[in-house]
């Protein structure tokens, strides 16, 4: 059965663009719109898997539509050239499953709702599905505040790093011979191309200078300005951190 999609953006470029890469075997987009007011209403009318929506809309923003639609089963996900943390945080904390910055990839939009596409059960290797979808929030949550932009190839491999971490612990002292290996072959490409993305991903976060949401985030200084994670020492990190909190 396909999963359906409801899209509302003011760019009607836009919009149109993100429909056509939806309108296939897997995928049906049965509404589209503008307006905030509208985007409530087809939400509740139709009750799509999910929408992907725009913070600012005509009538009530993006905001007041997560508001009004917390108690919906729908996964929202946010395409906006809005890109300061205050405005993601807040997305996320509304109920956001993912927020992409525009100008955002079309095939990376659609590889995170593949993602979230998967029944029970299959949405990976290493956790049941609500396991699954609790442990994706979290690590999405800790990118955005470290600052790991979601259109980079590091960001998926990245995400998949640490749920390998998360599930076998033991898997963080063979880095390169299964941890790398385990993320190419699921995505088919090398473990060079893997280990060399990830790198960049963390470079960029350092690059954008948020070391204090860094330390902020795990609670002590972990570094300064000067210093940077090792791919592995990043990874043990956060698996770290997320299995202390019970992920």
């Amino acid at each position: 059965m396909k999963k359906t999609i409801v899209i509302a953006d003011e760019d009607k470029n836009i919009l149109e663009e993100i429909k056509a890469k939806f309108t296939d075997d897997n995928y049906e987009v049965v509404a589209t719109c503008s307006s905030g007011d509208e985007l409530i209403k087809l939400v509740k009318e139709y009750t799509p898997d999910f929408v992907i929506m725009d913070i600012v809309l005509t009538g009530c923003d993006g905001f007041k539509v997560l508001e009004c639609l917390k108690d919906q089963k729908s996964n929202i996900v946010i395409h906006s050239s809005l890109s300061m943390d205050g405005f993601i945080n807040k997305a996320i904390s509304l109920g956001a499953k993912y927020y992409c910055i525009k100008p955002f990839d079309l095939n990376t939009l659609k590889d995170r709702i593949n993602d979230m596409s998967q029944p029970k059960g299959v949405n990976n290797t290493y956790f049941n599905s609500k396991t699954n979808n609790h442990i994706e929030e979290k690590i999405t949550n800790i990118f955005i505040t470290v600052g790991i932009p979601a259109h980079i190839k590091g960001y998926q491999f990245l995400r998949e790093a640490i749920k390998l971490a998360i599930a076998n612990p033991e898997i963080i002292n063979s880095i390169t011979k299964k941890l790398y290996p385990t993320i190419a072959e699921k995505y088919d490409t090398s473990s060079s191309k893997v280990e060399r993305a990830i790198r960049h991903a963390i470079e960029v976060a350092w690059n954008r200078g948020k070391i204090e949401n860094i330390n902020n985030l795990f609670g002590i200084k972990v570094y300064s300005s000067n210093e940077k994670p090792t791919n592995g020492e990043f990874i043990a990190l956060v698996a770290d951190k997320m299995l202390i909190e019970g992920a």
